[in-house]
């Protein structure tokens, strides 16, 4: 069993509280608009740290990080990239691999919602953590976290922060 701490759209900022949340969790996924390199350095700091860049994010970030990170984690086929649309609107530069290859969890970001869709058309969960950073037009800082045990998704928590 692993516990993942995942958020998005932190867009340079280290929310101590999110850290808070992640304490227990053994790995942190970040889905994109990371703002700053030492951004994702504070996090890889505080625990192994997977990410992907995003559409904000300069040519540092991009240099260190993937448009596309795909991977098991334990038997769990996971796709995180930044931009990549949910259940019923892909993005269309995620079209037509998730249609003819779909893994078990698509995480993105982008959006700045927190959402976990089921998508029983492709049997794939989707995560959206919504945004962990000030910047936006989001009132509440979002990010989740959950196990992955074996090929089990599951024990999903929410954090909310009041701006």
């Amino acid at each position: 069993m692993i516990r993942i701490g995942l958020l998005s759209d932190t867009h340079g900022h280290v929310e101590p509280r999110v850290l808070e949340f992640f304490k227990n969790c053994d790995e942190i996924w970040h889905a994109g608009d990371i703002g700053k390199l030492e951004t994702a350095d504070a996090f890889a700091a505080f625990k192994p740290f997977r990410a992907v860049y995003g559409n904000i994010d300069n040519h540092e970030i991009r240099r260190d990080y993937p448009k596309h990170h795909r991977f098991f984690c334990e038997k769990v086929d996971v796709w995180i990239t930044h931009i990549g649309g949910y259940p019923g609107r892909y993005d269309r530069y995620v079209m037509p691999e998730i249609f003819n290859h779909p893994p078990k969890l698509f995480i993105c970001g982008h959006s700045h919602i927190a959402k976990v869709i089921n998508d029983p058309k492709l049997g794939l969960l989707h995560i959206n953590p919504g945004a962990a950073g000030i910047r936006g037009l989001h009132q509440v800082l979002t990010a989740v976290r959950f196990e992955i045990d074996g090929a089990k998704i599951r024990e999903f928590e929410l954090l909310e922060i009041k701006r």
